[in-house]
């Protein structure tokens, strides 16, 4: 009798930290139940999002490919992936699965699902707190029961929302992490914040009027992250229920990271810092994937794909970017890579290399923070990335840049396309004003705008809940 084919399961949260998160070394408890989710399978200790942001970065974790394949790199990228790029559903719709995502229409890398669920996934502080990880419950719960009645192998995408800005964690977790007075008149620590004018008006939609404390916006976060961490044992614990926890691969992955009070680039996902790029990965498959493992190689967005389709028995002729994981798993090998190119076209065009000891960051276009057009990071002496030693350290710049060039010009052949960090020069949506010329025209120029504004420069109009034809 043939084995029944696995289900999948994957959690794509929207701007994690994994530095946020307890069970990678967080010292507030802000994930006991991922913690445990982690302690029954794998955790990535150094996984990163070498695409920032959303756009970019999904489009890597649900390819198997990297940005020069998928030639998407903006947040507000125009028009479909690449017709010979296929995405995951598309490839286990061809393997006989059931396809189904909850929040995540309108995003490029999107293509392909069976059906497609939206849920309440934005707030703003006239409306109250946001729970956003129970309204995907809401419409995810439902959607889990019908797939799992039926014979057929179902492949799941949960996005969840609530570590994305506005942080609006529904009681006790707006409290949960801070005991202060937000309005305190002697503090001045947002003052900053309410003064950097692309996003005044955003910020004042979502945050409690008259707020002194830059403390208390950041506590808002890990009490979102603590809330969807309560939210999604209510998933696992419906999966158990079930009866599909022995039979589903269970897979949680970040998108990106945030920007909190860090690099005076405020509660937002821009720049290729380490919080932006560092994101948590976790899988479980009882019985085939070891407990409480714990993988310090370095691994990718593109390593994903691959390393699902070996887990789930499937063979794919398509030639992916990144590699499994599953030799690292085995102590086979140690790490995916040594270095790696890294690329952010939110609200600034930059590119740089990683390395474990060096990161290098190239301004292609004057950013609207003011940001020197090259930045330098020693990582292990200077880990929060305080000290550019650009100036200081002309010779490392310039290795890392050949190092750069060279991988850009090696990527450049095998696609046979230029880089599209190099092509997408109305990457801020101002049709016809290309390149910016300085860092004042940025700042004048970006504005985020309301609640409302950010939720469409996301995720693009939404689409209602719909099932395609197969």
């Amino acid at each position: 009798m043939a084995r029944k084919k696995l289900n999948l399961i994957l959690f794509g949260v929207d701007s994690l930290r994994a530095d946020r998160m307890s069970c990678y070394g967080y010292p507030r408890l802000t994930t006991p139940h991922i913690d445990r989710l982690a302690g029954q399978g794998v955790r990535f200790a150094q996984n990163f999002s070498p695409h920032i942001p959303t756009t970019s970065a999904y489009s890597s974790m649900l390819t198997g490919l990297d940005a020069f394949s998928t030639t998407v790199v903006a947040l507000r990228h125009k028009g479909a992936l690449p017709d010979q790029v296929a995405t995951l559903p598309e490839i286990l719709r061809q393997a006989g699965y059931d396809t189904s995502c909850v929040g995540f229409s309108g995003n490029a890398a999107s293509r392909g699902f069976d059906q497609y669920h939206n849920f309440a996934g934005w707030g703003r502080w006239a409306e109250g707190r946001s729970p956003k990880a129970e309204n995907l419950n809401a419409v995810a719960i439902p959607e889990l029961e019908r797939m799992a009645a039926q014979d057929q192998p179902f492949f799941l995408f949960l996005r969840h929302m609530d570590p994305h800005s506005p942080y609006l964690p529904p009681a006790p977790y707006e409290r949960m992490f801070y005991s202060k007075d937000e309005c305190a008149p002697d503090n001045r620590s947002m003052k900053p914040v309410f003064a950097f004018k692309p996003f005044c008006d955003y910020f004042a939609e979502w945050m409690p009027p008259g707020i002194t404390d830059i403390e208390y916006v950041t506590a808002q976060y890990d009490g979102a992250v603590a809330y969807m961490d309560a939210c999604i044992q209510r998933l696992l614990t419906r999966i158990e229920e079930l009866g599909l926890a022995e039979n589903t691969l269970i897979v949680l992955n970040g998108d990106h990271g945030e920007t909190l009070d860090e690099h005076e680039c405020w509660f937002d996902h821009h720049g290729m810092y380490e919080n932006t790029l560092h994101v948590p990965l976790i899988l479980r498959l009882p019985g085939v994937l070891p407990s409480g493992q714990v993988v310090r190689g370095m691994t990718l967005h593109q390593d994903l794909v691959p390393t699902l389709l070996e887990l789930l028995g499937l063979r794919s002729k398509i030639r992916f970017d990144g590699s499994s994981l599953m030799p690292l798993i085995r102590g086979q090998k140690a790490s995916n890579y040594s270095d790696f190119y890294i690329t952010e076209c939110t609200w600034m065009r930059k590119h740089g290399w990683r390395t474990p000891e060096w990161k290098l960051m190239v301004a292609l276009e004057p950013d609207l923070h003011f940001k020197p057009p090259v930045e330098l990071y020693n990582l292990l002496k200077d880990p929060l990335e305080l000290n550019n030693l650009a100036d200081k350290e002309p010779g490392v710049v310039a290795h890392l840049r050949q190092r750069m060039e060279a991988w850009i010009n090696k990527r450049e052949r095998a696609t046979g396309r230029s880089n599209p960090m190099y092509t997408n020069l109305d990457w801020h949506g101002k049709d016809g004003v290309g390149p910016f010329k300085t860092s004042q025209q940025a700042y004048d120029t970006l504005h985020i705008g309301s609640v409302g504004a950010a939720n469409r420069l996301q995720g693009g109009k939404k689409a209602e809940v719909k099932k395609k034809k197969r």
